[in-house]
């Protein structure tokens, strides 16, 4: 009796194992610790592997090129699932899944012609407009930086998105963007983009969102070293006009190398939450240099991509996500709630109201 019992629980567990959904990532450059886009996505396969029971595997190209390997590879060991994270996966998801009609796939951040491949596509602008508002509403010079990472038309949606945000919030702000680069190197390239940030500083600009991908960290770097704008350093016809800071507690050290007629700088996150990063001298109850993020919601959508086949539920074609269903969004928490004020946050919010209703129209490049 007892042997027939351990075999039917050995079958059982086999039976078990056989059923658990298995779901190859792979993952776009920068890799899934870029504290960004990547990140986000790996998040949501970890929520998944603890919540749902699944299985989860992760490609990591170190060459674009190899982006198909992965996949291939992936499709081969028969996972039920295999997402691409980010556009560049797009031939490689395609190709794969048209080779495997019996299997599954996810793309996120394009359309793939597939019909067995979702597509998780977001309305990065609506996000990009809200963090851009809040730029507007407390820079202290009116001049406003964007940091890209690849120059295409998927980040051009977060340029004119910030910038639409910006001018409604203070018609007289200028901003001023720049692109790391043109090829997926772009997205890795931290001292480049350190290197456009001090140029902006250069022209006066005091808050600066990067939607770059591992190359933010450039940006996080600069403001770090340089923490403020100093009077005597600002160029020909800007100006402080605003003092929004001045009662946020500061930390010896910020007092001593911004003394005098300063505003501390400040950068915008991007995609996963990075307020964090703006915790300089690790006590979120003096100034940090974070103001905000922008909020895509990557984790969210691959996990219900995941949950969609593990409960037999899964579509192919395109989903969108934007503020309407949660998709994107701005970051408010420990570390910034000193920087927006709860009036900002009111006036923020009802900018998001309006856009959901279709009362803004903001616009995409």
């Amino acid at each position: 009796m007892k042997k027939i019992v351990m075999l039917a629980l050995a079958v059982s567990t086999s039976l078990a194992a056989a059923q658990t959904v298995r779901v190859g990532m792979a993952y776009d450059a920068g890799g899934k610790a870029d504290k960004s886009f990547n990140q986000s996505a790996y998040d949501g396969a970890a929520r998944a592997a603890k919540q749902l029971g699944v299985q989860t595997k992760d490609f990591e190209p170190s060459d674009p090129s190899q982006n198909i390997q992965g996949v291939r590879s992936f499709a081969k060991e028969g996972f039920d699932l295999t997402i691409g994270v980010g556009f560049a996966n797009n031939a490689s998801i395609s190709t794969v899944a048209k080779e495997n009609p019996d299997l599954y796939f996810g793309l996120v951040d394009d359309v793939s012609t597939a019909k067995n491949v979702a597509s998780l596509v977001f309305s990065e602008e609506q996000g990009s407009y809200l963090v851009g508002y809040l730029a507007g509403m407390n820079s202290s010079t009116g001049v406003v930086g964007f940091v890209g990472g690849m120059d295409i038309p998927l980040i051009h949606k977060f340029e004119a998105g910030y910038t639409a945000g910006v001018k409604a919030a203070n018609p007289k702000a200028r901003v001023v963007a720049q692109y790391v680069g043109t090829t997926p190197d772009a997205w890795n390239n931290p001292a480049k983009a350190k290197e456009i940030a001090a140029s902006m500083r250069g022209r006066g600009a005091d808050i600066i969102f990067a939607a770059a991908g591992g190359s933010g960290g450039g940006v996080v770097d600069y403001i770090r070293q340089t923490q403020c704008l100093k009077a005597a350093q600002l160029p020909s016809g800007v100006k402080f006009a605003s003092d929004n800071f001045k009662n946020v507690a500061k930390s010896a050290g910020y007092k001593a190398a911004c003394a005098g007629n300063t505003r501390p700088m400040f950068f915008i996150g991007v995609d996963s939450n990075q307020n964090y990063l703006g915790d300089f001298d690790k006590n979120p109850s003096t100034l940090n240099h974070g103001l905000t993020s922008m909020l895509k919601r990557v984790d969210n959508a691959v996990y219900a991509l995941i949950n969609d086949v593990k409960t037999n539920k899964f579509k192919g074609g395109e989903r969108r996500f934007g503020l309407k269903d949660g998709g994107v969004g701005y970051a408010v928490d420990g570390y910034n709630k000193a920087l927006i004020s709860s009036a900002q946050v009111a006036k923020v919010e009802a900018v998001k109201a309006r856009i959901i209703s279709g009362a803004i129209k903001v616009p995409t490049k």
